[in-house]
């Protein structure tokens, strides 16, 4: 199974398993992983959720066999925007606990936890400019709250990949930790003994703040590329191991 649901009193923990691939987020993966936390929300018995990922990394970016022939209209009805929306609504506290790679779509969906645990081995990035693209779940506006405007278009624009140590100190991660599951699940069962009705509404102001306007046009510029030449050319360079030669159309 590509996704693993763990109950424990009081909480769940939800493991992305395709380590095959590094738990690359394909569509299927996205849509078992928003129905696991549509059907969470309405259990009474979990207050909490760690999200982590099989064989030492968390996921390593989107699977760009899907996205390699998709147009910007089917990008516009592109079903991983529903999935995407059901993860950010999930009105209870959502820990990820991060090792090894947590890239491109695999950094978004860690930016979309309430907290967010780096192991030694966690290794942060959002380079789908080397792809000819740009986050598209709404991670570049989500770094850009969390590290500043300089950090977020430093990593935006050059792709570079920041190590646990990094992350922390530009406010990106709360917690750093030798064994990064270890203490997300320590913190789930912690906020399982937590008023929970409180816990739900904290969570509500404190992402009320989210600019709708700001992921909407993200997601907008996301789509148009899909169309571009050099779209095409950045998955071809990836999958050949060679770097892309960009033209610009």
């Amino acid at each position: 199974m590509d996704l693993l649901i763990e109950k424990n009193p009081g909480w769940v923990r939800i493991v992305l398993n395709r380590p095959a691939v590094k738990n690359a987020l394909n569509t299927a993966l996205l849509a078992a992983l928003a129905e696991a936390l549509s059907a969470l929300s309405q259990d009474e018995s979990c207050r909490a959720v760690v999200l982590c990922g099989a064989g030492g990394h968390f996921a390593a970016g989107a699977d760009v066999t899907e996205i390699e022939g998709k147009s910007s209209a089917e990008g516009a009805v592109d079903p991983r925007k529903t999935h995407w929306a059901a993860i950010r609504a999930f009105p209870k506290p959502l820990i990820a606990a991060v090792e090894g790679f947590a890239l491109g779509g695999g950094f978004e969906l860690a930016l979309m936890a309430d907290v967010m645990v780096l192991g030694p081995t966690a290794q942060l990035g959002l380079p789908e400019t080397n792809l000819g693209l740009i986050p598209g779940a709404g991670g570049g506006q989500r770094l850009l709250a969390l590290a500043g405007r300089a950090r977020a278009t430093r990593m935006v624009l050059s792709g570079e990949i920041i190590d646990a140590a990094t992350a922390e100190n530009w406010g990106i991660a709360a917690y750093r930790a030798e064994d990064a599951l270890a203490f997300g699940d320590d913190l789930a069962q912690r906020f399982s003994r937590r008023a929970p009705l409180a816990l739900a509404a904290a969570k509500t102001a404190l992402v009320a703040s989210e600019a709708a306007l700001a992921f909407d046009v993200e997601r907008g510029v996301f789509e148009a590329l899909l169309d571009s030449t050099d779209k095409a050319e950045g998955i071809r360079a990836f999958r050949e191991k060679r770097k892309p030669e960009f033209k610009g159309k």
